[in-house]
């Protein structure tokens, strides 16, 4: 498409401004623009700029003749003047347009965030600088590098946004010449030094947002001179020292936002003095001392959870009318709950505390009420039954406390209760029938009490219910048979109680674990678990089960883990897969199966085998046959094609079941080596034999195949029939690999070469042969082998390398869906490699039932916040990273006895004179250098699987801190 391109100077002669107008009036249109031929011009020159700029079509002047109709562009009522641009989302990467703009003397906001700009051209500054009508410039959501530019000018300027960039340096004298500066905002760039105590030319400054930068030192006392600031936020930087009394005068300041910097000392008293103050947080810091009293004089939102806080909570803080949401979580405040409670209040965090006193009854008042988390306490006394008016409550947590005494029934009444958290009190009685009126309940946790009784037949009322846990109490009676009518169940603890009879039928929906250990349960194990085909661990240890182990249990084909052991089982273990954790010491009469080594049998006993089974067999090979020669023909076609990869594989696939529509395939490696080697009939012909399984994730299966040159690769398989795999098409998910396939990084799992079947997906990818993380972790220690610290802190940095290079991936982070030892497969005792990184791509979390959990991640990997969310985040990988790091320094594995592996590291942490306890001894004797190293790396470790999401490090601080241990 030929691009035209008028330029009219300023300075032209006027003969040539009426030759222009009367061209424009040979146009088809009847609308002519009004403005001034040198702001028509100028609009003219930046959209035969944009022509090249973007990959659509944005301004056309030889259609639309007239600016002010153009997307974007803003004119005065009588169209005589253009007065905003807005460019955002445009796509645009070259910032040479910008110079024309200046041009535009009317002009009085510049809009062009969300963009691909890196810097903005000096000619810019200098010209638009003069120009003292513009008002507005958003250049947020860019690329800009570099230090901040001196602006010079800009008189009128009152809004200036560089958020969301990566500008770097100090900020200091660069904005001094702002007489007008109402708005600033630098946030989430890479700015360092001190905050600037001074900001423009005059101190009507109304909003400074600084957040998410490298800010050091103290905050300013000179921010007190700016009396118009309605808005601060500091936070998310390196900010130390306390806060300046100062803050105190500004008495407009309607939000303070401090959170996840240094800063220490007392909360100032002052603050409770501003009477516009709206919001305050200064959540993850090290303030100290009492909470002011007063503070909440003015305030709707308080947040100071994550400090050194001590003393008791003042009697007036959580009283004041307009209060609707106060955090104070992760504190060392003690005395009793205040009973003075505000009928606004919303949400109330006062966990990880060291509260005492009873739950005040005065919580009836609160009908607002929708989150109440009181856990990690010393509550003590009974739970009131003034809690069952709180109707609008969808969160209580009430665990980790001292609480005595029957559950009340008017729990019942809490009928949009989501989540209930009971566990680790001192409970007792039964279990209220009136919680199974609770129908919109997703989470119950009851574990870890005193309660007896037998399980409510109602229980099948949940339908909601995803994670039932039980375990730890003293229930007696045989398991609800209506337990099976559990719809949404994916996991049931029902482990360390009294419970009798026999197994019955479970929810097939169960897939994180199904634990019944520790109580006397007897009769055979159902053939009826085999139907939980998505159930990762089954443990059923320590009862009193009898007769054979069912050969159906080794069709699970998620399952990672079984625990029989301890029963009364007999007959030969079947031959479960290697990727099983099997468990079956202390059955006398059960015999295990032939080792490896054994001979297979002679080859006359398979003519024994079934006729109708020996025709399928048959059948099935000759379809793969047919397909194979196929796909090997077209796939040595591919091969002969230097960078064109993509055609036919064939017309059917020949996995299990009936035959596969072939979508497509293709080479993604340059490495003459793998194109020469890699054969899709070998490829396509390993994955119709279950025997070449070497390793099965949560969504995936690896098998060996041998290629005809004696190249050994790993074919991994995902089932994309499962409804939770979204593609979008298969050109896009084949457009995804591609990207994939471009990565460099060492430490990440790169595909080499795929098939897309209509309902499968195969990945080729280099050998690993020492397996994954958890099987060098946790298989040989039952061989009484131990991985020393060199080869884990290895595996340590490779896997922190690997994830930080995906976060930080240019075209946008990818995000991994499932991260766990499993996960992380191994060239080497010291190399690793992440693995199932395409799962985000083709995975929608919202198709599943229940909660994200259901889907993201491994048991004991999952972040605590995936329960409520349906978004997997780089903070949610940063805590299943903070997981792999406690297996690598404490040699468990992420759940051990129904304990999470961060939960009991977390909790045994709270005195830093036991962490000796929490590393792994057998490691660290012998070597101070090595204990130090290890404590280290547990201190990383702690971080990364904070509670609070945005209380965890970023990954490229994670590798920096793991680097700095050695």
């Amino acid at each position: 498409m030929v691009k035209h391109e008028i330029i009219i100077d300023k300075f032209m002669p006027s003969f040539l401004f009426s030759l222009f107008f009367f061209l424009l009036s040979c146009l088809p249109f009847s609308a002519v623009s009004q403005l001034s031929p040198a702001q028509t011009a100028a609009a003219v020159d930046i959209a035969g700029k944009l022509a090249n700029n973007s990959a659509a079509v944005l301004w056309s002047p030889s259609t639309q003749p007239n600016p002010c109709s153009w997307r974007g562009v803003l004119c005065s009522a009588d169209n005589s003047s253009i007065t905003a641009l807005s460019l955002s989302g445009f796509g645009l990467s070259d910032s040479d347009f910008l110079l024309d703009v200046c041009k535009i003397e009317s002009l009085l906001s510049l809009d062009v965030s969300n963009n691909h700009l890196s810097s903005i051209p000096d000619g810019f500054i200098a010209g638009c600088g003069g120009m003292g009508g513009l008002k507005v410039m958003n250049f947020s959501k860019n690329q800009l590098v570099g230090s901040l530019q001196v602006f010079k000018g800009f008189v009128g300027l009152e809004t200036l946004d560089l958020s969301f960039n990566s500008l770097s340096g100090n900020v200091s004298f660069q904005l001094d010449e702002l007489q007008s500066l109402k708005s600033l905002n630098l946030s989430w760039n890479k700015f360092s030094g001190p905050v600037p105590g001074r900001i423009g030319n005059s101190t009507g400054l109304e909003e400074l947002v600084l957040s998410v930068n490298s800010f050091t030192g103290g905050i300013p006392r000179e921010i007190g001179d700016y009396k118009n600031l309605s808005l601060i936020d500091l936070s998310v930087n390196r900010l130390s020292g306390s806060v300046p009394t100062e803050i105190g005068s500004l008495i407009r300041l309607k939000t303070l936002i401090l959170s996840a910097n240094q800063l220490s000392g007392a909360i100032p008293p002052s603050i409770s003095n501003i009477p516009a103050l709206e919001r305050f947080a200064a959540n993850q810091n090290q303030f100290d001392g009492s909470i002011p009293m007063g503070l909440t004089n003015f305030l709707r939102l308080l947040d100071l959870s994550y400090n050194k806080l001590t003393g008791p909570i003042p009697d007036d803080l959580l009283a004041q009318p307009r209060l609707t949401t106060v955090d104070l979580s992760y504190n060392s405040l003690n005395g009793a709950i205040p009973v003075n409670l505000s009928s606004s209040l919303f949400r109330l965090r006062l966990g990880s505390n060291a509260l005492n006193g009873s739950i005040p009854t005065s919580f009836v008042s609160l009908q607002s009420l929708t989150y109440l988390e009181l856990d990690n306490n010393s509550l003590s006394n009974v739970v009131p039954r003034e809690l069952g008016s709180c109707r609008n409550l969808a969160l209580l947590n009430l665990a980790e406390n001292e609480l005595t005494g029957f559950l009340p029934e008017s729990v019942g009444n809490l009928v949009s209760l989501q989540v209930l958290k009971l566990q680790s009190n001192r409970l007792t009685g039964p279990i209220p029938e009136e919680i199974t009126q609770l129908l919109n309940l997703s989470i119950l946790n009851v574990s870890w009490n005193s309660l007896n009784g037998s399980i409510p037949p109602s229980v099948s009322n949940l339908q909601k219910l995803t994670h039932l846990t039980l375990q730890g109490n003293d229930l007696s009676g045989s398991i609800p048979v209506t337990i099976s009518q559990m719809n949404s169940l994916i996991e049931l603890q029902l482990g360390q109680n009294q419970l009798t009879g026999l197994i019955p039928p479970m929810p097939v929906r169960l897939q994180i674990a199904l634990n019944l250990s520790n109580n006397h349960l007897d009769g055979h194990i159902p053939n009826s678990l085999a139907q939980l085909r998505d159930l990762e661990v089954l443990d059923l240890s320590n009862n009193k089960l009898s007769g054979e182990i069912p050969d159906s249990l080794v069709g699970l084909s998620s399952l990672i883990q079984l625990s029989l052991s301890n029963n009364n089982l007999s007959g030969t273990v079947p031959p479960f897969k290697n990727f099983v954790a099997l468990n079956t010491t202390g059955n006398e009469e059960l015999v295990l199966p032939p080792t490896k080594q054994t001979p297979p049998p002679p080859q006359k006993r398979k003519k024994s085998v079934a006729m109708g089974v020996i025709l399928a067999a048959v059948s099935a090979v000759l379809a793969v046959a047919v397909v194979a020669i196929v796909v090997l023909l077209l796939s040595r076609r591919v091969l002969k094609v230097n960078n064109d990869q993509q055609s036919e594989l064939g017309e059917d696939d020949h996995v299990v079941g009936p035959p596969q529509h072939v979508i497509h395939g293709n080479l993604l490696t340059s490495s003459g080596i793998h194109r020469s080697s890699i054969d899709f009939f070998k490829a396509m012909e390993v994955v119709a034999d279950p025997a070449n399984i070497v390793l099965r994730t949560r969504f995936c299966t690896y098998y060996k195949a041998i290629m005809p040159s004696g190249a050994i690769y790993l074919v991994k398989k995902l089932n994309l029939s499962d409804k939770i795999f979204q593609m979008n098409g298969h050109d896009k998910f084949a457009a995804e690999l591609e990207v994939l396939g471009r990565l460099s990084n060492s430490n990440v799992m790169t595909p080499l070469a795929y098939v897309l079947t209509e309902d499968s997906a195969y990945l080729l990818y280099e050998n690993l042969n020492q397996g994954c993380l958890f099987d060098l972790l946790h298989k040989v220690e039952k061989e009484k082998m131990v991985v020393d610290w060199s080869n884990r802190y290895s595996i340590a940095v490779g896997v922190a390398q690997g994830l930080a290079s995906l976060h930080g991936c240019s075209s946008g982070p990818i995000l991994l869906l499932d991260l766990s030892s499993r996960n992380v497969l191994l060239k080497s005792m010291k190399e690793p490699v992440v693995g199932d990184i395409e799962l985000c791509k083709v995975i929608d979390p919202s198709k599943s039932t229940g909660s994200l959990s259901m889907v993201a991640g491994s048991v004991g990997y999952i972040p605590p916040e995936y329960a409520y969310t349906m978004r997997v985040t780089m903070a949610g990988n940063v805590y299943s990273f903070g997981v792999i790091l406690l297996e690598l320094v404490t040699g468990k594995p992420a759940v051990s006895d129904g304990i999470e592996l961060a939960k009991w590291a977390t909790s045994n942490s709270k005195n830093q004179d036991r962490w000796d306890g929490i590393i792994d001894s057998n490691v660290s004797r012998g070597s101070l250098s090595v204990r130090s190293q290890m404590l280290s790396v547990l201190k990383v470790a702690l971080s990364c699987v904070s509670a609070s999401p945005e209380a965890r490090p970023k990954m490229k601080s994670v590798l920096r801190m793991i680097l700095n241990a050695r």
